[in-house]
């Protein structure tokens, strides 16, 4: 097996119930949030929790590289306010010492936003200094910069963006990219059929470089191309439409990493990871 596709599952309960809701599902990776994505602060994960989750880790056969846990939403790496840059920094490097004692190698996140208060160059710059000042303070994991669609004063819409961070980060054998293909359509990047998805990717791997590809979200798009609008929609259910996920199955820069399912409707989650395993053709 080349592919592993799985789903952002729910940590409700303890972060050792992701790994059992991903069985559940038949899923071959899943993503998570370590703590409350929507509260800066959580108690800090105890030893009962950690060996719990590794337990059901094993279990359900999901190797950690196969694991995309995502940080919380509040965190803004490039705010223009220095307390609250400081603040979000803080919360980050605590998010991924929580993937430390997990056993997990790499934490996606987004960029930041520069909320119209300073240029989006200043802040490119300010989330590379906070990524290499949280890289100087922990050890093992990946720091994963996720594209998105661009929403507002959301940057890394642009693959430039990415590499712009990427280039300023020190140590480069801790940085990486997950793709979003909502965010990377409604970003304006056609990825509809064979010739517009091998032209955006192409532009991708001169850009950014596969290489620092560490896991992809898989989810059609509510709305249309180049809107900038970010709202996920079922596989083959919106504007990107079924092909697109057939070119992914069948590409081999995709293989061995965690390929994640950010659908709207939960409860088919497994007859959409089914579905996609049924595009792959040589396997």
């Amino acid at each position: 097996m080349t592919k592993f596709i799985g789903a952002h599952t729910s940590a409700a309960g303890g972060v050792f119930n992701a790994p059992l809701n991903a069985m559940k599902i038949g899923a071959k990776a899943f993503a998570l949030f370590t703590k409350n994505q929507r509260q800066w602060k959580a108690k800090d994960l105890d030893t009962a929790t950690i060996d719990l989750f590794q337990k059901n880790l094993d279990e359900s056969g999901i190797l950690a590289k196969h694991v995309l846990p995502h940080d919380s939403y509040l965190i803004n790496l490039g705010h223009p306010e220095i307390e609250k840059k400081e603040k979000s920094l803080h919360a980050f490097i605590d998010e991924v010492q929580r993937c430390e004692l997990l056993g997990l190698d790499r934490l996606n996140f987004h960029p930041g936003s520069f909320l119209k208060k300073i240029s989006e160059q200043e802040c490119l710059n300010r989330i590379a200094e906070n990524m290499n000042r949280t890289l100087d303070v922990t050890k093992g994991v990946t720091l994963v910069l996720e594209n998105t669609a661009g929403q507002g004063s959301n940057l890394g819409w642009k693959f430039e963006h990415l590499a712009h961070i990427i280039e300023r980060v020190e140590d480069k054998s801790r940085v990486g990219v997950c793709i979003d293909t909502c965010h990377m359509f409604s970003a304006g990047y056609d990825i509809r059929t064979r010739e517009t998805y091998d032209i955006s990717m192409a532009h991708f791997g001169n850009i950014v470089g596969f290489e620092y590809l560490k896991g992809m979200h898989l989810n059609d798009a509510k709305p249309d191309l180049g809107s900038h609008v970010d709202r996920h929609e079922s596989i083959g259910k919106g504007k990107i439409g079924l092909d697109t996920f057939g070119f992914i199955m069948n590409d081999e820069r995709m293989n061995d990493i965690p390929l994640i399912l950010e659908t709207i409707d939960d409860s088919i989650w497994d007859q959409e990871i089914a579905l996609l395993y049924s595009l792959q053709e040589n396997e």
